[in-house]
């Protein structure tokens, strides 16, 4: 009977043996148990026991940008959910929004789950991992979960396929508010930033259904999450609930006064913070107290050279983004008080975490747009320097498979289902967004389908994280994978090979050296082979095309050294039917 234990521990009940049974068989051979008085109270029993759900997506969020990651913007209301739940030291994403959201919305790696790269990039004739909406092959946790009994909901950036026949509503939640990346204010202007679409439905930006009053996207978002609460305690159900924030994507926008609270504290430089965030990191035990700050990129700037004028645009730059992640913290502990006045939140499991690291995009002198700059007719980007703050400890951005690009915070609570002896404890295996299906599947008692609608479902590609809710050590059977713009990696244990687009493959010994400043690949041929050959092996099976060219990331010479003044930005996008390359930049 042991094959039962890591999820009784989990549910912490009691339940009989047929109930057992049904547990693992899924919600299915469930309805077809005995129908038994003890048979029928042990299903209820069990069905109250299973957590509600709630997972936080933060868009373009570095690393170290808050608290409990070493960052000095003040988070308290994820500070206090680290604190009375766990971390995780080395969980990833994949390098970028679409695959990111399509990761971890199926347990598949993006390629996989048909979102390669972003939605509005199609391929027909490749691989099959260029399709711009959710693969036929694949089913999201809401169309797992929604069998099980669960109420599903979302309220926030969508951006896997709504154009293209994968919306919300079409992929198992039964409501939805969604609207475009980088909306914050009722009232802002931008291309497809007019309107939402609730249930399937477009509504003005500003009309009232929407949110009332002057609202900011934060804590409208929760807002809508909150009713979908309501909606789910109303039908019985519990619910799983999906809350993907416009925070911290361009266009970056706060409320003036959020952003005055942090005007001035950016004028040491992130030359300075970044040394300061790497210290805090060490003394928290997230980072070993050996490791190496790598340097900064030749690309970034030397604070110390920067004349005034551009300090003093640098630090309102990222006043307004520190603004964002603050503002971002006040509405989940908005959402946190909510959960406690409706007596939820003890068993709820909240995520969070973030689709990349730090964004870089617009190179080392960032953009501004209109004043007042975080304003809704502003047009802020950090730019690489302080993405390269945000990143601490880690190298390189959003695009890219360093771990600068890939590597997430994640935070989990869970107060009826965390063991209280590893609350505020840290999860150092590596883990990746496809780790989230199979955990929420096995705490909802779901079963995850072979063949869904007709056609035939992929096999999830991670493996659950729920036994370290009990301090229990996680393995992992088999390598992580990435790939994006030909920047690609794969993660063995504490092996990392990692190569840019036409660059040679690195190889790092993550458990001495997680901050990849000592390539061994030559020291270790033979490891590097091996690993290689399971990347083009995973790559193969994995509907991975061949990208075409190489994308910059915003790793260019800047204005101060000779480079162009920061511009609209219009990027170079992979070859395939798509939007022009300026909307394709806009859309993302």
């Amino acid at each position: 009977m042991a094959i039962f234990s890591p999820k009784l521990r989990v549910l912490r009940g009691t339940v009989t043996a047929a109930a057992i049974l049904a547990l693992m068989a899924g919600p299915q051979a469930r309805a077809a148990a005995p129908s038994s008085a003890t048979a029928r109270a042990a299903a209820t029993a069990e069905q109250a026991k299973r957590p509600n759900v709630i997972v936080i997506l933060a868009d373009d969020m570095g690393f170290s940008d808050i608290g409990p990651y070493g960052s000095e913007i003040p988070t308290p209301n994820l500070d206090a959910l680290a604190s009375n739940g766990i971390r995780f030291t080395q969980f990833y994403n994949s390098a970028r929004c679409s695959p990111s959201r399509a990761s971890l919305l199926t347990g598949l790696y993006p390629h996989e789950a048909g979102v390669g790269y972003l939605d509005n990039v199609v391929r027909p004739d490749g691989a099959g991992g260029l399709q711009g909406r959710i693969a036929d092959r694949a089913v999201t946790i809401a169309e797992v979960l929604k069998p099980a009994g669960y109420f599903t909901g979302m309220a926030g950036k969508w951006h896997v396929g709504a154009q293209h026949g994968t919306p919300p509503a079409k992929v198992g939640f039964d409501r939805s508010m969604f609207s475009k990346g980088g909306t914050y204010f009722p009232d802002q202007p931008g291309k497809g930033r007019a309107f939402v679409t609730i249930d399937g439905k477009r509504k003005p930006l500003g009309s009232p259904e929407v949110g009332k009053g002057e609202w900011y996207a934060s804590d409208m978002l929760v807002d809508w999450t909150v009713r979908f609460v309501d909606e789910a305690k109303a039908a019985r159900k519990p619910f799983f609930l999906y809350l993907p924030f416009t925070a911290v994507h361009f266009p970056v926008m706060a409320p003036a006064e959020d952003i005055a609270r942090f005007k001035g504290k950016y004028m040491a430089g992130w030359d300075a913070l970044r040394r300061e965030r790497f210290e805090r990191q060490k003394k928290m035990g997230l980072i070993a107290a050996d490791a190496a700050l790598p340097d900064v990129l030749p690309e970034a700037y030397d604070w110390d050279k920067v004349p005034a004028a551009d300090k003093e645009r640098f630090d309102t730059i990222m006043a307004v983004y520190a603004a964002a992640i603050s503002r971002m913290d006040k509405a989940i502990g908005t959402l946190v008080s909510d959960l406690k006045a409706r007596g939820e939140f003890e068993n709820t499991l909240i995520l969070f975490m973030s689709d990349n690291g730090g964004n870089a995009e617009s190179g080392p002198d960032g953009r501004t747009g209109a004043a007042p700059w975080g304003g809704p007719n502003s047009n802020v980007f950090v730019g690489l320097n302080w993405a390269t703050l945000q990143n601490t400890p880690f190298r390189y951005f959003k695009h890219y498979t360093e771990e600068g690009g890939i590597a997430t915070p994640l935070i989990a609570s869970w107060p009826n289902g965390i063991d209280p002896a590893v609350h505020g404890s840290m999860v150092r295996e590596p883990g990746h967004l496809v780790d989230v299906m199979p955990t929420l599947a096995e705490l909802a008692g779901a079963k995850y389908p072979t063949q869904f609608d007709g056609r035939d479902i992929r096999p999830m590609s991670g493996r659950s994280f729920a036994g370290a809710f009990e301090g229990r050590t996680l393995t992992r059977s088999i390598p992580i994978f990435w790939e994006h713009e030909g920047n690609k990696a794969v993660r063995d244990g504490k092996w990392k090979l990692v190569a840019q687009f036409g660059a040679p493959w690195q190889l790092y010994d993550m458990s001495a050296d997680r901050t990849e400043t000592h390539d061994l690949a030559a020291a270790h041929p033979d490891i590097a082979a091996r690993m290689a050959k399971q990347w083009d092996d995973w790559a193969a099976r994995s509907f991975v095309d061949v990208w075409p060219n190489k994308i910059d990331g915003g790793v260019v010479k800047g204005r101060l050294e000779g480079g162009k003044a920061p511009g609209p930005g219009k990027g170079k996008r992979g070859k395939g039917k798509r939007k022009p390359a300026e909307q394709a930049a806009d859309d993302e």
